[in-house]
């Protein structure tokens, strides 16, 4: 009898291939968690033997709380000591990751020469060790911001050792009682007339940060918010954003020209009473430019009762009306 060759048709094929494919995928797979494991290993127990033993001239926190037993407490309880964020101080040196290597301190029966304390070394000094860490995010443009310009640095609003506030760790048990320390004008308006819930009697809602970036920004007076301050206020007041088929040029120009963001003892927050406000650039035409006058008073006018110019003309802010519009009318 003649010899019979059987040719494997396509689909033996195919599944051979995959099998071998599954095969060596399964093979490189174990290969690589092998390798990770180890790597991780590995590092694991580098970082253990760095935490344990100190560099070279550190002595470690445990050896530092021997004689500062009294900071303990408002370190430990802060975002400083939590050891799993690598850019925490306790991830690295714990206490002379701020303060220096503390060796020569030790040595030198504690020798405050010897160490690093941003409470009484140069202001520009302070500002660096700090910024070693909050480099990012709102803290990215400290350097070169009004509050840097002028000798305000980190330490003067924060601490490390014994904050009040419930965040940011602030000297102050509030935002306001920080800030009123330099600007307490801007700080009384806030007791004043103001449809913001901003201060203590309204819950704190809304504070000073809401608005201002105290680190620094791109925007003037410091707000978190655009380049200008009718666009911060249009991030919230969107409905006054624009743009409109008839502008109010004095609206388009800045928020502030009729209203004070901080507070007012007028309506709406606006920096005079109306119809006077209206009256610093509408002092001609159509309507008398002394409104107030005898004659005015004894008609009665409606121009000197209630929303006074506002009125007639509702839509001051801007108005898309094609015809009653360019007098914002409505």
């Amino acid at each position: 009898m003649g010899r019979f060759t059987r040719t494997l048709g396509p689909t033996a094929t195919i599944t051979a291939a995959i099998g071998l494919w599954l095969v060596v995928m399964v093979t490189v797979s174990a290969s690589a968690a092998t390798r990770q494991s180890g790597a991780s290993f590995v590092k694991a127990t580098e970082t253990a033997t760095a935490t344990t033993t100190p560099a070279t001239g550190y002595v470690g926190e445990e050896t530092c709380l021997t004689c500062h037993e009294d900071h303990k407490k408002g370190y430990q309880g802060s975002p400083h000591a939590r050891a799993r964020n690598p850019r925490t101080p306790a991830a690295k040196q714990g206490c002379e990751s701020c303060h220096g290597p503390g060796q020569a301190h030790v040595d030198g029966g504690g020798d405050k020469t010897k160490i690093k304390n941003p409470a009484t070394m140069p202001l520009r000094d302070a500002n660096a060790a700090c910024q070693s860490c909050h480099n990012r995010s709102t803290h990215d443009n400290f350097a070169g911001s009004k509050h840097d310009a002028r000798n305000v640095g980190c330490v003067t609003c924060h601490s490390v050792h014994a904050p009040k506030s419930e965040k940011g760790q602030l000297k102050t048990e509030t935002q306001q009682e920080t800030c009123v320390q330099c600007h307490r004008r801007e700080v009384n308006k806030v007791h004043k007339s103001s449809h913001m819930p901003v201060g203590d009697k309204s819950g704190n809602k809304m504070e000073c940060t809401s608005c201002h970036n105290p680190h620094g920004s791109q925007n003037v007076k410091m707000l978190k918010e655009g380049t200008s301050i009718t666009e911060a206020c249009a991030s919230c007041h969107a409905e006054k954003r624009g743009p409109f088929l008839w502008e109010h040029a004095v609206g388009r120009e800045s928020c502030v020209t009729c209203h004070d963001a901080h507070g007012s003892n007028n309506e709406r927050m606006l920096v005079a009473k109306v119809p006077m406000l209206c009256q610093r650039c509408h002092v001609h035409s159509r309507h008398p430019a002394t409104i107030y006058d005898t004659t005015q008073v004894n008609n009665r006018s409606n121009r000197i009762v209630g929303r006074s110019c506002v009125n007639c003309h509702q839509m001051i802010h801007g108005s898309n009306h094609p015809t009653s519009g360019k007098v914002f009318l409505r």
